[in-house]
């Protein structure tokens, strides 16, 4: 069966007008630009049906224009028609890039790389409690003087001179009550210095 009439007639033409502003195209944008413009969807759906992933499609077909760019004088008529020479080109670089990301992933596993684990909010909640927990614990063992400073200071935000301001203490006492807290906190919670 032989296809003749309109549809075919109009493939023919399409596939002539392509050679001829590819051909052109060696050098010249505006004949490349045509020839971007007539086969960009074709090129598109061709890798994105490969790669399924819009952004990676994207980044292929312009990879394969850029090489079209560069060897458009390379391209010869009597073996194919421009748009299959492109497609071609565009599905091969898109099996490239599955390969290429396979075997990545494949590489990751044989060196024991794993996606992280999920991310579990409930320890992570029994977590903060119980330092919360241990925290409370150290600072009740505190004199009531220096607790009075590590709350001023840690919780309600105040500088050491705002802080002898408040409680009207020479500054050299409050620094002295807050690095004795820090130092009795830091021994009651294990911490090494």
């Amino acid at each position: 069966m032989t296809t003749s009439g309109p549809r075919a007639t109009g493939a023919a033409e399409r596939s002539s007008a392509d050679e001829a502003l590819l051909s052109a195209a060696t050098g010249d944008q505006d004949a490349f630009a045509r020839f971007y413009d007539a086969t960009v969807p074709v090129v598109f759906g061709t890798v994105l049906r490969v790669l399924r992933d819009h952004a990676q499609s994207e980044e292929v077909v312009q990879e394969v224009f850029l090489e079209a760019w560069r060897t458009a004088a390379r391209f010869d008529p009597t073996r194919g028609t421009a748009r299959g020479w492109i497609v071609t080109m565009a599905h091969r670089r898109a099996v490239d890039r599955v390969r290429s990301s396979q075997a990545s992933s494949d590489r990751d596993e044989r060196a024991g790389i794993r996606e992280p684990a999920p991310y579990d909010s409930v320890s992570e909640e029994v977590e903060v409690l119980l330092e919360r927990e241990e925290v409370q614990r150290a600072l009740s063992s505190l004199t009531p003087v220096q607790r009075e400073a590590v709350d001023l200071a840690y919780y309600g935000g105040r500088t050491h001179r705002e802080i002898a301001e408040d409680l009207r203490l020479p500054l050299g006492t409050v620094k002295t009550r807050l690095r004795d807290a820090l130092i009795r906190l830091r021994d009651v919670m294990g911490v090494t210095a």
